[in-house]
């Protein structure tokens, strides 16, 4: 190798080389790599004065190889080849032995359902794989996806732009959450004994506005508002306040609280989405498109709380 650093053997000559070996004129093997004319002429010489020997002579109109030169046509086109395969075959990418860190933003309804199968799945299948997961929230996810501050996301979202992908995981309705020995609203509450209760609510905006006011127009006692859905069963628990949640979450809170009841909301709605997004620009990278399919197997093997 230090010999030929001393020669300036240039490497990039030898792709030229091996296209004026296959159309035999300079004029041919230029129209084939796209370069100029005389870019090809100055290929030859400048190899001879590398290796010290010809390399092609004038033969008519076109070139021929001198000895040297096929014998360095013969020694370099397996390379070349080889490495042009490289270039255009994509990597394999091998689950158990990858060691990529994938950012994931997750909604607060969607950690505890989803979170602890995807580690389990990754144990197994990418033992070195790492997550680093953070909160999103529908109004931040598309600056957090623009900017590559997470990879993929699972919450709830509005309009996105066409550079991020969307794949629909859960739908869920929303029902009331609350402490039976306490609160009396029964298996189907009115929408007069629902008005009636105090609530506590989940507002992203920090205000006393929640998806009663916005969607449905009426208003609430609302005695207290959080930013998160994990204290809401502990606030429940044990007291008057009744609580508006999205199905989804529910069977985690009564896990651990199977005292608590849960019933429909007395406003009919359609089911909304809880979505898997990811960039555009991420559709093809292995280890992304690993981890999204684990997710998307989650939701689809019922391993979500069910309806």
């Amino acid at each position: 190798m230090n010999v030929l650093h001393t020669r300036s053997l240039d490497l990039n000559l030898l792709p030229v080389l091996v296209a004026v070996a296959d159309c035999g004129s300079v004029t041919g093997a230029a129209a084939r790599l796209y370069l100029t004319q005389s870019a090809v002429s100055a290929a030859p010489g400048r190899l001879r004065s590398a290796v010290g020997e010809p390399i092609v002579i004038r033969h008519g109109r076109g070139v021929v190889l001198t000895e040297r030169g096929a014998r360095l046509v013969a020694e370099a086109r397996p390379h070349l080849d080889a490495i042009v395969q490289a270039a255009l075959q994509p990597a394999r990418f091998d689950p158990m032995a990858t060691d990529v860190t994938l950012r994931l933003g997750l909604a607060d309804i969607a950690d505890e359902w989803l979170l602890p199968p995807l580690l389990r799945f990754l144990e197994a299948e990418a033992p070195r794989m790492r997550l680093v997961c953070s909160p999103i929230q529908s109004r931040t996810v598309n600056e957090a996806l623009a900017t590559r501050r997470i990879d993929l996301a699972v919450t709830v979202a509005d309009e996105l732009p066409a550079s991020v992908a969307r794949r629909t995981l859960v739908k869920s309705n929303f029902v009331c959450l609350f402490d039976p020995r306490f609160v009396r609203l029964g298996a189907r509450p009115t929408e007069r004994a629902y008005l009636a209760q105090d609530h506590v609510i989940v507002s992203y905006n920090g205000d006393f506005r929640g998806v009663i006011e916005e969607t449905f127009g009426r208003e609430r006692r609302v005695r207290c508002s959080v930013q998160s859905f994990s204290a809401i069963g502990a606030i429940v628990d044990g007291g008057r306040l009744v609580a508006t949640i999205p199905v989804v979450f529910a069977p985690h809170i009564l896990q651990l609280r199977p005292h608590l009841r849960i019933s429909p909301i007395p406003f009919p709605h359609e089911p909304g989405d809880i979505d898997l997004l990811w960039p555009t620009a991420l559709d093809v990278d292995p280890a992304c498109r690993f981890v999204r399919e684990a997710i998307i197997r989650i939701a689809d093997a019922g391993k979500k709380p069910s309806r």
